[in-house]
């Protein structure tokens, strides 16, 4: 039976197969790279399937109106844009790391993508993902009626409920172990895509509330009004607060890069060609004696066996 399963499961295959390839890879400087390449790979094929899964769960013909509630409200929940965001984010990975096997990454495209990429990490994945994921265990954890409701669990398997609030997790912790992301590729970008966010789904959620009377959580049917303006801004807070700390973080992993000032570009420009004086002086100075070059440095691109015939010539006119 387990050998059946082996031979007809494409993914067991396909698994063995990337384990066995990477065995070459070991001593290769693009053995990350290719890891990279299938975690991305195996990452969009999830999300794809997850969102096809949720399309087909047919919630909009259920006769419970509590569950066709998550029909309805399905494009304000904050879970489906942060899925949307780590899809579009693996998509674009997925892509870069083609065109880095094709040696192309440093074009005018792979530039972009790669642009785009770690803006969208940085700014949107990365603090979402981690706001969502914490936020929705925590409240699930003391009173899940006031996140997920049990009665979601005849519609929603729970395999389903992980994939969209656990697995994410799993994309920031490969993610930040196979790339380096120690500084903000434009923190000022970054900062604007959060902000808009973060004010989007505010507004989009309070709309959703003063139009239909119900909140979209029910957390915040529990709270009175100062509480609930005090619940926001302590979510942009911890959110913002996730986006600041992943830099510290990704540098303990990956370590510190001292980036050259000016001062010290200059100086290694000038050492560069103090040294290049010094080796020209060396090489072709005449000796007071008048026996012309030092025949025992050898010249830029001289292989070892011409240093060593001339070192003999020299030997052997001495001998004469």
């Amino acid at each position: 039976m387990e050998e059946l399963w082996k031979d007809s499961n494409i993914f067991y295959n396909i698994l063995c197969f990337l384990i066995t390839e990477n065995e070459k890879l070991f001593d290769r400087s693009d053995a990350v790279l290719y890891w990279r390449t299938v975690f991305h790979f195996f990452g969009i094929l999830h999300h794809v399937y997850i969102g096809l899964f949720a399309k087909g769960l047919n919630i909009e013909n259920n006769p419970n109106p509590d569950i066709r509630m998550l029909y309805t409200f399905g494009p304000g929940y904050l879970t489906g844009w942060n899925f949307t965001f780590q899809t579009v984010f693996l998509g674009l990975s997925l892509i870069h790391d083609v065109l880095e096997w094709l040696d192309k990454q440093k074009s005018n495209l792979g530039s972009k993508i790669k642009y785009w990429r770690d803006v969208i990490f940085c700014g949107m994945v990365l603090p979402f993902t981690l706001f969502v994921a914490g936020m929705f265990w925590t409240v699930y954890a003391i009173d899940r009626e006031l996140v997920f409701p049990k009665i979601y669990d005849e519609v929603v398997p729970w395999w389903f409920n992980h994939c969209v609030h656990t697995n994410i997790t799993v994309v920031l912790l490969v993610e930040t172990l196979l790339q380096a992301r120690r500084h903000p590729t434009n923190m000022k970008l970054e900062l604007i895509l959060y902000w808009i966010v973060a004010f989007s789904y505010a507004i989009v959620y309070y709309t959703i509330y003063f139009v239909t009377d119900r909140w979209l959580y029910q957390v915040f049917g529990v709270m009175n009004w100062w509480q609930v303006c005090l619940y926001q801004v302590f979510i942009w807070l911890i959110s913002y607060g996730f986006y600041r700390i992943q830099f510290p973080i990704n540098r303990l992993f990956h370590g510190a890069d001292v980036e050259p000032t000016e001062n010290d570009a200059e100086k290694q420009n000038n050492d560069f060609v103090d040294a290049g004086k010094t080796y020209e002086t060396d090489s072709f100075s005449t000796e007071e004696n008048g026996k012309g070059v030092d025949l025992n440095t050898s010249l830029p691109g001289e292989s070892w066996s011409l240093k060593f015939r001339s070192l003999k010539n020299n030997i052997e006119n001495s001998r004469l």
